[in-house]
């Protein structure tokens, strides 16, 4: 990424020309070196895709099998060791998730040295939160675990192209709000509207972008279920995080009493989780 100072001014605090039709092209890169990932979010979605279908598709990148198979045989899906087929194993997770897990495979969410410090920590909890929390949301705990999963591929790919100007952004704001405000001032956009855009462009559903759009509208119902799973995520990841009441991140959906159990939940999960995701 080139990048434009103002006058005056050198080093990392210097603005980058951020183009998103040039981020959103290396993600095709990336998918052109991982065929079966990419091969997988193009058709999970197809109403035409069965699970046998997919799972033949599947098997073609052992990795990729090896952790959905690691997945269904986890305490979230409470088959711990009974799934013992692939076939079976994408029945029990489910397409959508199938499909989240080869969008982190092709924009290299898997590859730890290549992402923000805090990232696994944050996204474990973001997703278990969410989906903990998607019935009191009306929403599918399997939809909001796959957002939740998916929520920070934007701050990934800023990351990517521009990693000494986001290590700045991270030391200067602890804050996932604060985070989100400071990338729209470098980069012209934030990290959860980026991720929409990509999310958007590979055809993903409506159900998956909307809320992404809305976490900062604390008016606005279609991102209280994230934006209340971040305000969980960062009293679990944030040191000295001043919390915010969780009444009015989740437009009155949620008490303080009702957060306790959940943090319980995260903190007991996140672990497996994160490995079933990167294949440890």
């Amino acid at each position: 990424m080139t990048v434009t100072p103002f006058p005056g001014v050198d080093g990392p605090s210097a603005v980058p020309v951020f183009d998103v039709e040039k981020v959103l092209a290396s993600i095709d890169t990336m998918a052109a070196q991982k065929p079966v990932a990419a091969q997988i979010v193009s058709v999970a979605n197809s109403d035409d895709t069965s699970a046998k279908a997919l799972s033949r598709i599947l098997a073609s990148d052992v990795a990729l099998a090896g952790r959905v198979m690691k997945l269904a045989n986890s305490a979230y899906f409470g088959m711990r060791g009974r799934v013992t087929s692939l076939q079976f194993a994408v029945t029990v997770v489910g397409f959508t998730t199938v499909r989240t897990m080869a969008t982190v495979a092709l924009t290299d969410l898997d590859d730890e040295s290549r992402l923000p410090d805090d990232f696994w920590d944050l996204t474990t909890c973001l997703a278990l939160s969410a989906s903990t929390l998607a019935p009191r949301f009306g929403e599918r705990p399997q939809d909001a675990l796959c957002l939740g999963l998916l929520a920070q591929m934007g701050a990934a790919l800023l990351f990517h192209n521009d990693r000494d100007g986001y290590a700045e952004i991270m030391a200067a704001e602890p804050t996932f709000m604060g985070r989100r405000a400071a990338e729209v001032r470098r980069y012209g956009v934030n990290s959860l509207r980026l991720t929409a855009i990509a999310l958007e462009q590979w055809g993903f559903p409506a159900t998956m972008t909307t809320p992404l759009k809305h976490v900062d509208d604390y008016r606005a119902m279609e991102g209280a279920l994230l934006r209340s799973s971040f305000e969980l995520a960062a009293r679990l990841t944030v040191e000295d995080y001043e919390t915010t009441p969780i009444v009015r991140v989740s437009c009155g959906q949620l008490r303080e009493d009702d957060v306790v159990p959940v943090l319980d939940t995260v903190r007991g999960d996140a672990d497996e989780l994160r490995r079933a995701m990167l294949g440890e």
